[in-house]
């Protein structure tokens, strides 16, 4: 078998770290070439026996003196020996993709698990050849970074997801507000992840986290996307999501009644608004009507609405007490109607609940009156009285 006069790599890809000199026939004749960004490592028996750096180099015992150890090699003449050559790629670092799989975090704002998953780029670049050579390589004839990606599958992606997690529950950053500490984030996992690369001789040179999203591939993410997007089309479009139930409600009702009234309608609507259920809803008179509308259809001793203690934020939907001036939840200001207490949207034009009007022009709907109102029980008195006569109250 002839023996290997010429040894060099031309690589014909970007993304290869290593590659292995296929023939194995070596003498001390051989020349070496090795590429400016390149080092090559000999290896025999399982041992290392010498590297080179760029250059022209001609193998023999004054470069690679463990030859006479391992073969008995005398000086001069073209004596064969048998190695393998590895060339190692130690160019600018190459920049590979990376993606988690899903992972479970309870968002600060919805106070719920959500899944969220990331991805984003890295660099990386041998450093160490030797220990890159002895950790990864093996029985390989060549490795690249996707093969460098799959071999480390596991171990980053539990790492990446379990910083992740760690520094947005740290922070208390949800998942609207993770896009502007991107940079930040991708500062705190660069540190671990270079201790990880160095142990395979290998310099992280760059992590970057290009995107954090809500995971949409499962049920429980398609469901929170959609319940986001629909709150995004309440805010644009100036409508409360106790204002879009009220409109299911009232559509329904004069779709399957053909001819409810208006004021029926309004009454049903007003169910969705601020108690929890309908019945609950229904069975407590707006103040200021004389007792139920329709007359004295149903009469009982439930407090008037405006004095109620509890009610929902016309913004979140969220209930909070009726004695704050402000929503704790977004800080919404609390303006209540002066018929029913409702909160209402600073531009609502009529009570979402009682249909009040809120303009000051004194006709709510379903020609239900809001004039003028008791400020301790809400209920509706006449011009000119000077005390009210559903609780004895001093009118000023």
């Amino acid at each position: 078998m002839a023996f290997i006069d010429m040894v060099e790599w031309q690589p014909s890809k970007n993304d290869v770290f290593a590659w292995k000199f296929p023939d194995d026939n070596l003498s001390t004749a051989t020349q070496l070439i090795v590429r400016e960004s390149q080092e090559a490592v000999f290896f025999s028996k399982g041992q290392i026996l010498g590297k080179f750096g760029a250059g022209k180099h001609t193998l023999s015992t004054e470069n690679l003196p463990l030859l006479r150890n391992f073969f008995g090699i005398p000086f001069g003449g073209k004596n064969p020996f048998t190695a393998e050559i590895w060339f190692v790629n130690k160019a600018a670092p190459l920049t590979i993709d990376w993606k988690t799989t899903p992972m479970r975090f309870m968002d600060p704002d919805y106070s719920q698990m959500i899944p969220l998953t990331a991805q984003g780029r890295y660099g990386l670049k041998v450093k160490d050849a030797e220990r890159f050579l002895v950790k990864l390589v093996g029985t390989l004839t060549e490795f690249t970074a996707n093969q460098l990606t799959d071999h480390f599958l596991g171990p980053l992606i539990a790492k990446t997801n379990s910083c992740i997690v760690s520094y947005m529950t740290a922070n208390r950053v949800g998942i609207n507000q993770i896009a502007a500490y991107l940079e930040q984030l991708s500062k705190f996992l660069e540190s671990p992840l270079k201790e990880f690369w160095e142990e395979y001789g290998m310099e992280l040179t760059g992590f970057y986290i290009t995107s954090v999203d809500l995971d949409t591939s499962t049920p429980d993410g398609k469901k929170i996307a959609d319940a986001l997007a629909d709150r995004s089309a309440q805010n644009i479009a100036g409508y409360t999501w106790q204002q879009k139930q009220s409109f299911g409600v009232a559509n329904e009702a004069l779709t399957a009644g053909g001819n409810v009234g208006v004021l029926g309608a309004v009454m049903m609507t007003g169910a969705m608004g601020n108690n929890s259920g309908m019945g609950a809803a229904m069975m407590q008179p707006p103040a200021g009507t004389g007792g139920y509308p329709f007359g004295a259809m149903m009469q009982g001793g439930s407090a008037p609405l405006n004095q109620r203690k509890e009610v929902f934020c016309a913004n979140c939907a969220k209930k909070y007490p009726a004695t704050s001036k402000f929503c704790p939840y977004c800080g919404n200001p609390y303006n209540p109607c002066p018929v029913c207490g409702s909160d209402n949207l600073r531009t609502a034009k009529r009570c979402v609940t009682c249909g009040a009007d809120l303009t000051g022009s004194g006709t709510a709907a379903g020609n239900v009156t809001a004039g003028p109102v008791c400020p301790r029980c809400g209920a509706a008195v006449q011009p000119g009285l000077k005390f009210c006569p559903n609780c004895g109250n001093k009118l000023s």
